[in-house]
């Protein structure tokens, strides 16, 4: 028991100079994302990436290494807290079927379109999966089970900006677009839920509308959510198949997706108060600031702007095809 005591109190002594940074962070963008009303996540990005210069002081390097991958895999895991499968099944068996074949198809496009634009197939994988999911949220899960490459920080926190960019900016322009069109509440729900990319921007853009579309937009969001812990399996088995990627022999199996499937299990049995899923729920939140803090102070600002227009077309495109496919299918009654 001594032992034990003794290894947790080294291992905090070792990881608290950044845990302290890192949670400052998260803390101070919490309290600006609920003063100006911006997602919070693009806050502890940004004043992550101007604390650059910690993640070369040796004290704060296993704080903030612990925040982005161990902290990050357990946000993912008590994501499941978010949806019940009653919330799912009670979409109806055309959204049931709409949503997987969304996300599906999404990242098929979106990958073979960053083939065709000359990136890295894992970074058009990885952008296409935070594109086609949960924004954010996605990005951060599915590059946990890559294998490294040159500048993969950097690339992961790219995708994280311009997906809560493009979220940020479709709150605000889908509705208007979607209305001019001529659809209905419940159509404008749909689309909603299956183009935008962030949870927080999907809530903001529904509700704007009305109660009916803010309720049938969540539900179709957190089916495209529900769609993460098996992307992120079935990407961690193939690549561990690819004999090519020696890389990653041996990597880790992604417990935590596995975990999101039996929280969100735990959840709908109706055992668990609503008190304390929320509870979990918003932990889940702010974990998950916690490591894309982390994320930002591992990446420079010099590096991210290496990557130029390309990458950001290459984002935009990703995001028009998932848009165009479910205006498609909600304009030909499909859903």
């Amino acid at each position: 028991m001594n032992s034990l005591f003794a290894n947790f109190q080294q291992r905090l002594e070792v990881h608290f100079p950044g845990l302290i940074i890192v949670g400052t962070i998260a803390a101070a963008a919490g309290f600006l994302g609920s003063h100006y009303k911006a997602p919070v996540m693009l806050f502890a990005l940004l004043i992550g990436i101007a604390f650059n210069f910690l993640s070369s002081d040796e004290r704060c390097v296993p704080g903030i290494e612990f925040s982005r991958k161990k902290i990050l895999r357990f946000g993912v895991a008590l994501l499941g807290f978010r949806v019940t499968l009653d919330q799912i099944l009670g979409l109806g068996t055309n959204a049931l079927l709409f949503v997987p074949l969304l996300v599906i198809l999404s990242i098929a496009l979106s990958w073979g379109i960053a083939k065709l634009m000359g990136r890295k197939h894992l970074f058009g994988l990885l952008t296409a999966c935070a594109v086609a999911i949960c924004g954010a949220s996605a990005a951060l899960a599915v590059a946990s089970v890559l294998p490294n490459w040159k500048d993969k920080h950097r690339d992961t926190l790219f995708t994280v900006v311009c997906v809560t960019a493009l979220s940020t900016f479709a709150m605000i322009a889908y509705p208007i677009l979607f209305s001019m069109a001529d659809f209905n509440e419940a159509e404008m729900g749909i689309l909603i839920g299956a183009t935008i990319h962030d949870v927080a921007q999907v809530v903001g853009a529904g509700y704007a509308v009305s109660n009916e579309t803010g309720d049938v937009a969540t539900f179709i969001k957190l089916l495209r959510i529900s769609m993460l812990p098996v992307v992120v399996i079935v990407i961690a088995l193939l690549l561990n198949k690819n004999k090519e990627s020696s890389k990653i022999k041996g990597k880790a199996f992604p417990w935590f997706a596995l975990a999101f499937a039996v929280c969100l299990l735990m959840n709908s049995t109706g055992f668990i108060p609503v008190v304390i899923s929320e509870f979990l729920s918003s932990v889940s939140q702010w974990f998950l600031v916690f490591a894309i803090a982390g994320l930002g102070i591992s990446t420079s600002l010099k590096s991210m702007m290496e990557l130029g227009g390309k990458s950001i077309a290459l984002i935009v495109l990703q995001t028009i095809v998932l848009l165009a496919i479910a205006v498609l299918a909600v304009s030909t009654d499909y859903i």
